[in-house]
């Protein structure tokens, strides 16, 4: 094996990725531990890291893996980010972080499968000290002198203009820059036009509205949209905002091709954890290839507590029984499973930052049910903050989901008139 000869090349107006001579249209997603197969399965041709070793596997093996399916890598080059505490006036750390990232370079830059190098993610995030880009630059320079063949990237938390500005002037030897936009995508083309950036570029993180993003309850924790909800804004934001860019956009790598906690353990992942098909990864493979999979994902339309919904911002009584019930779309008619759970909320003290990592929070309720009928019957637990999640699942490895906070509040601390009120609600949403 050899390496391919990787070039960003600007035909007239229009900005093309060749790969050994043949132009390469970026249908991709990030992937740190999702399945490799099963992107190409769905019709992706690449995929992006965040770094070359992922813990799990090395560069290398996860380069074989891409080249077993036919995919190309955009292999991320971690690069220290100066909110985790690196100072970039200390010369000397700088050199050093430059002389070990050389060795990877020097190990992977001639595998057929490595497509370009992404160097660092986020590295605007929160930073004051412009001299970050100076060593980006710096490692694009190292990069070109010992890789002729692959182009280089830097990909950058949002598209703001005055951040590209600062990019564009500080990093000459950058070849492209990569965005990572969510709720905002719709801004890409304004950002663009603000900043005067007129080369090209990658959408490296896009999808699912962001957490951040997000309305909230009125005691603050963001409402997810349901999975169906998702693969409307999948598709939409793909089609609106990155196939219109056919002049300086390269392609995209969607987030995400497996799954993570942030927040929850489903708002950002196409894939569950169980490995299950969700209607976004349908989405993209609609996207990519033209073609629906013959078996489609149950469709949500929502999901609701005694009648309440996420928007109403639901508050529940410890002890006490609710009905909870998920309202679904079922085109093949086929018999489904529902898999019901009561999780703590992410305790605010260890929150991710940026997409670093969030421990899981405890599962205190659990029901599994094979039936006609979308509903179940809980006991709220203790005082406290949760989330009720509903998993539609049918017989071909699909999964729909759906998930909205709650909030208890201790027996002791509800008032007589509360408790009247309390009824009359359940009263009207169950004879509704």
């Amino acid at each position: 094996m050899g390496p391919v000869k990787v070039e960003l090349l600007k035909q007239e107006t229009q900005y093309q990725l060749m790969v050994d001579g043949k132009p390469f249209y970026i249908k991709g997603a990030g992937l740190e531990w999702g399945s490799i197969q099963s992107l190409a399965e769905h019709g992706g041709n690449a995929f992006r890291t965040w770094r070359v070793d992922n813990g799990e596997n090395t560069g290398l093996q996860i380069l074989d893996e891409a080249h077993k399916y036919g995919l190309m890598v955009c292999m991320g080059i971690e690069v220290a980010r100066e909110r985790h505490g690196f100072d970039y006036d200390d010369a000397a750390a700088v050199a050093e972080q430059k002389a070990i990232i050389k060795q990877d370079i020097l190990a992977l830059k001639d595998h057929p499968a490595l497509l370009m190098w992404g160097i660092g993610n986020e590295l605007n995030l929160r930073h004051k000290n412009p001299r970050v880009w100076d060593a980006v630059n710096d490692i694009a320079i190292m990069i070109h002198e010992v890789d002729p063949n692959h182009p280089t990237s830097t990909m950058l938390a949002g598209a703001e203009p005055e951040v590209i500005e600062r990019v564009v002037a500080r990093c000459p030897d950058v070849d492209l820059l990569s965005f990572q936009l969510y709720g905002e995508i719709d801004k890409l083309p304004q950002f663009l036009s603000e900043s005067g950036y007129q080369g090209a570029y990658t959408v490296s993180e896009w999808g699912a509205t962001g957490h951040w993003e997000a309305k909230c309850t009125d005691w603050g924790r963001p409402l997810e949209a349901n999975s169906t909800d998702k693969a409307s804004d999948y598709k939409n934001r793909y089609i609106d905002c990155i196939a219109a860019d056919a002049k300086q956009c390269i392609g995209s790598f969607v987030f995400l091709w497996g799954q993570k906690q942030e927040r929850t353990p489903t708002w950002y992942g196409v894939i569950l954890d169980n490995g299950k098909n969700t209607e976004s990864a349908q989405v993209m493979q609609y996207l990519w290839t033209g073609k629906w999979p013959k078996h489609r994902v149950p469709s949500l339309s929502g999901l609701t507590i005694n009648g309440l919904s996420g928007q109403d911002s639901v508050h529940l009584i410890e002890e006490r029984v609710y009905q909870a019930e998920v309202l679904i779309g079922n085109p093949s008619h086929q018999a489904l499973r529902y898999r019901w759970e009561i999780m703590a909320e992410v305790d605010k003290s260890v929150e991710s930052d940026g997409g670093d990592f969030e421990p899981s929070p405890e599962i205190i309720w659990s029901e599994s049910t094979e039936s006609s009928t979308a509903k179940t019957q809980f006991a709220a637990p203790s005082a406290g903050e949760y989330r009720l999640f509903v998993y539609v699942e049918d017989s071909h490895n699909n999964a729909a989901t759906a998930n909205l906070p709650i909030l208890v509040k201790p027996t002791a601390n509800v008032s007589l008139v509360g408790l009247m009120l309390d009824r009359l609600k359940k009263y009207f949403a169950i004879s509704a």
